[in-house]
């Protein structure tokens, strides 16, 4: 039955097939910058497909991954799920929680995630327990400007005293009023954002340009993992990945065997 379809579909093409790609864990090793042989597979990639990237980052920081022009080295590039969006290069919208949310609501919502976090115990803290960026709030507990070797030690700490699923549990109850979504990647914190401003949020960019196919690939695709939603969602075809390598064999044999 597959020979069939793939006997029946009209062959992949830059104008049918668009492929968007998460950053940490499919792309990069997690918050690791992207290595040249990647760099040179996307550009490969793009000969036969178009490609996007989706990420939660800010623009500065996925600049800071995948090398400062990565807008020119993808047809679609959505940092912060798009909340940021460009297309060849050129931004297309700029969305805001601040405007989204309102002050009052802003502060409600860090005042209480600063309280909550004095009360965690965990083995080490440091510095930036809350970034705020343009479309979310990224809450940290043990401090983003953690070295390596203390994210690493957090990530087998949190897998055992799930400190990040039950600080989203008391969260949910607090705020159902405010209708946020929370979302667990990486290694060491937690994206709160507005419903609908996952990662899916970039699909409204690409859903009129007419492809026939819009594969995702993703990391975190399970439930209450940062790649879920777009995973799942009936606009593309999700595939799930362990790392940067298995992401290249995957794309290969689908695109470019």
């Amino acid at each position: 039955r597959l020979e069939t379809r793939a006997l029946n579909m009209p062959k992949r093409s830059r104008e049918n097939t668009l492929v968007l790609f998460d950053v940490d864990g499919t792309l990069t090793a997690a918050r690791k910058v992207v290595t040249p042989d990647m760099l040179e597979f996307l550009k490969k990639l793009r000969e036969s497909v178009t490609v996007g990237v989706v990420g939660g980052s800010d623009l500065p920081k996925a600049q800071e991954q995948l090398g400062e022009n990565f807008l020119d080295i993808v047809d679609w590039g959505f940092p912060e799920n798009g909340l940021n969006a460009f297309k060849d290069g050129k931004a297309l919208e700029v969305q805001s929680l601040k405007k989204h949310l309102g002050e009052d609501n802003l502060k409600r919502l860090i005042n209480w995630t600063l309280k909550y976090l004095a009360d965690v115990d965990c083995p080490v803290k440091r510095g930036t327990f809350i970034e705020f960026r343009n479309g979310m709030i990224n809450v940290s507990p043990v401090g983003r400007n953690c070295s390596q070797e203390e994210r690493d030690a957090f990530e087998v700490y949190d897998k055992e005293h799930k400190i990040r699923p039950k600080m989203v549990e008391a969260m949910e109850k607090e705020f159902a009023d405010l209708k946020l979504k929370f979302s667990i990647g990486g290694q060491i914190s937690f994206d709160v954002f507005p419903q609908g401003w996952d990662k899916t949020y970039c699909l409204r960019f690409v859903e009129k340009e007419g492809y026939s196919e819009i594969h995702f690939f993703g990391d975190k695709t399970f439930p209450g993992g940062n790649d879920h939603e777009i995973f799942e969602d009936a606009r593309t075809i999700g595939h799930t990945v362990t790392c940067p390598e298995d992401t290249k064999k995957m794309c290969t044999d689908l695109f470019l065997s």
